[in-house]
């Protein structure tokens, strides 16, 4: 998770930092599954996240092409 991402999803309507329930919320480092719709809006708005590339579906590539996935990827 980057802050930038954090922000922009909270502007969406989808707050992932607040703690609640069995979910203790989201900071800068974190690492968290997000569906690739989302991750393209915040690409898009240029905020995407970094992504771990081991860790995506191969079905993001209906979505997104490999080069945008592999420059976000984790360092």
């Amino acid at each position: 998770m980057t802050e930038e991402f954090l922000d922009f999803s909270c502007s969406r309507g989808n707050d992932l930092v607040t703690p609640h329930s069995n979910f203790p919320g989201l900071k800068e480092g974190d690492r968290w599954c997000l569906c690739v719709t989302r991750w393209l809006e915040a690409l898009e708005a240029r905020v995407a996240p970094p992504v771990d590339l081991e860790a995506t579906h191969s079905s993001a590539l209906e979505f997104v092409n490999l080069e945008e996935l592999q420059a976000h990827a984790l360092a």
